[in-house]
């Protein structure tokens, strides 16, 4: 028989997250999932889960929950305090955990989110093919609340107990590559070498939806409307403030300001831990073109 969890705190904001929801962008549905999937993919495997089991992706102040049966966790992604009933626990490892016993995931020591695996992931009902919590759309589970309880699944595989697991720290600098396009010349030649040249700031108004920044403005050098057109995770969008805002899992598809460049959607994982504050660089980077003789070739950005 399957366990539950109880959700005795439910932090700041924690969701439910998989991989995502894959192939709905024409219904105006985003992909969601964890923002930081090396992160989810080592939890779900330090348990014994495969990578899409849906996991706890906690936000800043962490979470608490009561196991029904006992269960094998594991807490990766932004470091924070872990503790079984009020006994330190390790981090990034896999543990056991009692019946009836209280997890409880503490707040974030460097980094932002936290990913909580159990053993069997959490079995809440698919929706669109994924159980993420999309917060654009509404999709899948709400966010937890104190009180809420979740069904967890059966146990397919078996823990991997390892004496070092690799990760990657939440970063001091977040530096983004940025390929150029496909709106890159409705700003001016100023504008993008600020772009890749200045320093900007995360601000405290990012979300999953997207990482907003403080900085210089980015000035146009078109002034029309744009049509909307369809978004990617990664894109970088110039509303008119002039202010970019990079895209993560749970952005619209279509949108009607300029995108100036994309970031590789590969080296998005260190934004899932980006602080309000934490400053920002862009690098970007060239893009191949075909030369007269219809060779590859590379030109400047």
């Amino acid at each position: 028989m399957s366990g539950k969890l109880e959700v005795v705190r439910a932090g700041a904001l924690t969701t439910i997250q998989d991989l995502g929801r894959f192939g709905h962008a024409g219904l105006g549905v985003p992909r969601s999932g964890a923002l930081d999937q090396p992160a989810h993919r080592l939890a779900n495997r330090l348990v014994g889960n495969s990578a899409d089991a849906a996991t706890l992706e906690t936000t800043l102040t962490g979470v608490a929950v009561r196991t029904t049966q006992a269960v094998t966790v594991a807490v990766t992604g932004a470091p924070a305090p872990v503790r079984i009933d009020d006994r330190p626990a390790a981090w990034a490892s896999a543990v056991h955990v009692p019946a009836g016993a209280v997890l409880d995931v503490g707040a974030a020591t460097s980094g932002l989110r936290s990913y909580v695996a159990f053993s069997g992931g959490i079995a809440v009902a698919p929706v669109l093919g994924s159980r993420s919590t999309d917060l654009l759309s509404c999709l899948g589970p709400a966010p937890l609340r104190d009180g809420d309880n979740l069904p967890l699944g059966e146990p397919l595989g078996h823990p991997i107990h390892t004496d070092m697991a690799l990760w990657e720290a939440p970063p001091q600098e977040l530096v983004l590559p940025v390929l150029l396009g496909p709106r890159d010349d409705w700003f001016t030649a100023a504008a993008l070498r600020t772009l890749g040249a200045a320093r900007f700031a995360v601000s405290s108004h990012s979300n999953r939806i997207a990482l907003r920044m403080n900085g210089p403005v980015l000035e146009r050098a078109v002034h029309g409307e744009l049509a909307s057109e369809g978004m990617v995770l990664g894109g970088i969008q110039v509303p008119p403030d002039g202010k970019p805002v990079v895209f993560l899992a749970d952005c619209p598809t279509t949108g009607g300001y300029p995108v100036i460049g994309v970031v590789p959607e590969s080296r998005l994982a260190a934004a899932a831990q980006a602080t309000p504050g934490l400053p920002v660089r862009f690098v970007p980077m060239r893009r191949p073109r075909l030369s007269l003789s219809g060779r590859s070739g590379r030109s400047g950005w």
